[in-house]
């Protein structure tokens, strides 16, 4: 793990950590905060950090929140990011924190967790660092913990992905009095061959009122593309255990497979979005585990979303569904997979499809991908999307210029979406 202390000394010297109050934060950052309105809620946009140093740049930004011990009764909120080194495909050397306690006006540096590192691992004989990435944390509310789930990444000796390999849905939990993620640990599942690739990675998951969790997870059994199934799992404050799955969703074609499966209630209904190499689409259910046949994400005139080969996730209001994703067609052919920027629009929960004139921008586009996200309930008034720039274009031989002519520089962009009426989610 020598070489990986060296990195991460190295890579925490080059950071650009701010800790300002918002005034100074305004004027500190090259981008200004904006402000777009619409009939159901305004946003407005910070960078309360940025960091790139054409080696290494933030990545997988996603917030959590704890209730009440922040300050004057707001929420706390917990910020993990992993660490991308530019110059490889996936390499994630290292989560990373920020917190702040008075709703983003001030923030604490980023600052590595030691507690979730990457560990070296003997895998078939053979010494292999494992890492968590694409995490995200969550407020579990029957238990009061704040509970992160991610999955592994298996590396060769020298941080390379090499299929086949193992992979396990990762999990920490947050302990508010120490203010300290917990070692992180691998949730067990029933059929170690059938699972043996198989993790929960950038996925939003739902809380049941009574304290189930309906985890999504996406796996590859041998000799099959990747599919998705949602997991109901127990959560007793400490340990996630797995109880039983739903109906197993796949689309049978040539490419990869789905993945990335995100999953929100609305109504009465069950909402899956899911990543393809070709599109997006998106399911539903009655209770959480069995789901329909995947459609195709659209929009309401029935031309195609757009929204291909990376994630979307829900923003979800007590009043309307919202789709948080990127796509084709928004004079961003410039960026990787059109990654850029990142829109919001209302969702149709009956006809299954966007609602066109409901699209806005949360973050523009500025060269850099922003196609790896979070979305935060924080309270009842805000909801987040955290994001950060992606310094990595064309495959990793390909660095982006620090200063490229689109403007990006490793900026970790924070979207408030501040509803007109409270979100009684």
């Amino acid at each position: 793990m020598q070489r990986r202390e060296f990195l991460n000394r190295s890579f925490l010297a080059g950071a650009t950590c701010i800790s300002l109050p918002l005034a100074e934060l305004r004027e500190a950052i090259s981008s200004e905060i904006l402000t777009k309105k619409t009939n159901a809620y305004r946003i407005t946009r910070s960078a309360p950090t940025k960091f790139y140093d054409g080696k290494k740049c933030w990545c997988h930004p996603r917030a959590g929140i704890i209730p009440g011990v922040g300050n004057n009764g707001d929420p706390r909120v917990v910020l993990t990011m992993n660490s991308l080194t530019v110059s490889g495909s996936d390499v994630f050397e290292g989560l990373f924190g920020m917190i702040t306690d008075d709703l983003g006006k001030t923030w604490s540096k980023p600052t590595e967790i030691k507690t979730l590192a990457p560990r070296i691992e003997t895998i078939d004989g053979q010494k292999r660092p494992v890492a968590v990435s694409d995490f995200w944390p969550t407020w579990h509310q029957k238990t009061g913990r704040l509970l992160g789930t991610g999955h592994t990444v298996v590396y060769t000796p020298d941080w390379k992905v090499k299929n086949p390999r193992p992979r396990h849905t990762s999990y920490s939990v947050y302990d508010t009095k120490l203010n300290q993620w917990a070692a992180w640990k691998k949730l067990q599942m029933p059929d170690q061959k059938e699972f043996y690739n198989a993790g929960a990675g950038c996925v939003q998951r739902f809380d049941e009122p009574e304290g189930s969790i309906l985890l999504p997870i996406y796996f590859e059994p041998a000799g099959k593309n990747s599919r998705v199934t949602v997991l109901r799992c127990q959560f007793d404050g400490k340990e996630l255990t797995y109880q039983q799955q739903g109906n197993v969703i796949a689309v049978e074609d040539k490419t990869r497979g789905i993945g990335e499966p995100s999953l929100t209630k609305f109504q009465d209904d069950y909402f899956l979005t899911i990543r393809h190499d070709k599109r997006g689409y998106i399911a539903t259910s009655k209770d959480g585990l069995h789901f329909t046949d995947p459609k195709p994400w659209t929009f309401d005139n029935g031309e195609p979303l757009g929204s291909y080969n990376t994630q979307q996730h829900w923003v979800t209001h007590s009043d309307a569904l919202y789709l948080v994703y990127t796509r084709s067609g928004a004079n961003n052919a410039h960026v990787f997979r059109h990654r850029a920027p990142l829109f919001m629009a209302q969702v149709d929960p009956k006809r299954l499809c966007v609602l066109r004139k409901t699209e806005q921008t949360l973050v523009p586009q500025r060269g850099a991908r922003l196609g790896n996200f979070g979305t935060t309930y924080v309270n009842p008034e805000e909801s987040w999307v955290t994001v950060s720039e992606w310094m990595q274009t064309w495959g990793p031989n390909y660095v982006m210029p620090v200063n490229n002519k689109y403007g990006s520089d490793g900026s970790l962009w924070i979207a408030r979406i501040h509803w007109d009426k409270p979100n009684r989610v």
